[in-house]
């Protein structure tokens, strides 16, 4: 019953400031968080005329694809059998050229003799989209990227759910075209639908990961195939998504699995790759209490700071989420991983046991050190501040937690009841910390 935009269903959020108990609840964009990338704006309890309903459907048809996947796939097949000279790719468009069309696209700057290689590596012919909050196609660094088909090969699966993984698809796709006995098949699912020029119905589909929300494609003959068997989810979303609208869209997809014949999948949860920061993960504990955080550091190829080979608070901080047994997740040794036979699992090679929590505790592949008074280990960075009583970096400022707002420092009220800002939440789920500190940096009064 929700409204749509171009990007599908919108979510409900509250908008609430002093001295109101219960907000005015509003429709916004599912996937975009910046009004300048979608500006649907709709009160819960607005009432929509029929001339403006009428206008949004006819707005939202204009800013769909100009080709369906089914014409894109034709259009690739025509594509290839043309000789190289005149294989063109438009990069204004992201989009491969016909003769009949180097026309209309005279002006734009163009790339020529697209070979098959090209063709079968769309992630590295295809412009990144950069905005963290929508698409961020931050991708795999091929070290990341063997990592994990290498892993996913060894622990046995034959089918991959690229949920926003269009590196890996890609890898995947390519060996199985070029190697007889691999075995191993994915299907993409990418909100991004220039990726439908290089990919058929069978292997790609349109779909939206903060509503659940499919475009085109069908995802449940790929799920069923073998009675489910030997399927994982591997899923890479923009950082600066909403954690709980993404948890609720992966539930969805691992219930569709559930679905299967197969009897002894009531008992089980789909298989999982969730890729994200490490200090996301009590928010994700918080929805999959049964999933752990690997100490693996995941890099990216296009980004200035996810890299890996950095010490200390320049390594990458993105972690591998699974439901899987730790034990059965081998890092690789050569990188200076190690098994620790208490916790049994691999951890890095600054990652010590701390005797006092049994556990191996650092979050960022330094060494953590255990502070008696908070009884748990923090960063080698932080001591123990009275005023506060806890640990916190040295030159930090207490008065801000002693007045209470840490918006205004101001005392007699809490950063939820600010005047001198709105303050945001996304219905049923907690408020990201993410999203709350980029709408402070932009001063924002209003959705």
């Amino acid at each position: 019953s929700a409204p749509s935009c171009p990007h599908g269903p919108a979510l409900l959020f509250v908008k609430t400031s002093q001295g109101k108990e219960e907000g005015r609840r509003f429709y916004a964009c599912s996937a975009c968080r910046d009004r300048r990338d979608c500006n649907f704006f709709q009160w819960e309890d607005e009432k929509v005329s029929e001339a403006r309903l009428a206008a949004r459907e006819e707005y939202n048809r204009n800013h769909q694809p100009s080709f369906t996947h089914r014409q894109n796939v034709e259009r690739y097949e025509n594509f290839v059998l043309l000789p190289l000279s005149k294989r063109r790719f438009c990069q204004e468009c992201q989009q491969l050229l016909l003769p009949a069309e180097w026309e209309t696209h005279s002006d734009h700057q163009f790339q020529s003799d697209i070979s098959t290689a090209q063709l079968k590596s769309p992630s590295q012919l295809l412009y990144p989209l950069e905005n963290k909050k929508t698409n961020a196609q931050y991708l795999f660094a091929d070290r990341s990227c063997q990592f994990l088909l290498d892993l996913i090969i060894d622990l046995g699966f034959r089918r991959v759910l690229c949920v926003g993984t269009p590196r890996l698809h890609e890898k995947i796709q390519s060996k199985a075209s070029q190697e007889e006995d691999f075995r191993v098949r994915s299907l993409l699912l990418d909100i991004d639908f220039r990726y439908s020029q290089f990919y058929t119905e069978d292997e790609f589909c349109h779909y939206n990961m903060f509503n659940h929300y499919f475009f085109g494609g069908e995802v449940r003959k790929f799920l069923y195939q073998d009675n489910g068997e030997r399927v994982i989810m591997v899923t890479d979303p923009p950082f600066g998504g909403l954690v709980g609208a993404l948890a609720s869209s992966f539930k969805k997809l691992m219930s569709m699995w559930k679905k299967t014949e197969k009897e002894d999948h009531n008992n089980q949860e789909m298989p999982v790759f969730w890729i994200f920061p490490y200090f996301f993960e009590s928010r994700i504990l918080e929805y999959f209490p049964s999933f752990s955080m690997m100490d693996y550091q995941v890099d990216y190829d296009n980004h200035a700071l996810y890299k890996y080979g950095k010490t200390g608070r320049r390594q990458s901080p993105v972690r591998i989420f699974t439901n899987l047994t730790p034990s059965t997740i081998v890092l690789p040794v050569e990188e200076g991983y190690r098994f620790c036979t208490i916790c049994q699992r691999y951890v890095s090679s600054g990652n010590q046991h701390c005797e006092i929590c049994n556990s191996c505790t650092s979050k960022d592949g330094r060494r953590w050190k255990h502070c008696v008074l908070c009884k748990k280990c923090v960063k080698p960075s932080w001591f123990h501040c009275n005023n506060c009583n806890c640990c916190a970096l040295q030159n930090h400022t207490c008065e801000k937690t002693v007045a209470g707002c840490f918006v205004c420092g101001k005392a007699g009220h809490k950063r939820s009841t600010c005047p001198t800002i709105y303050h945001f939440t996304y219905l049923s789920y907690k408020f990201p910390p993410l999203m709350f500190f980029s709408l402070l940096k932009k001063k924002l009064k209003g959705y």
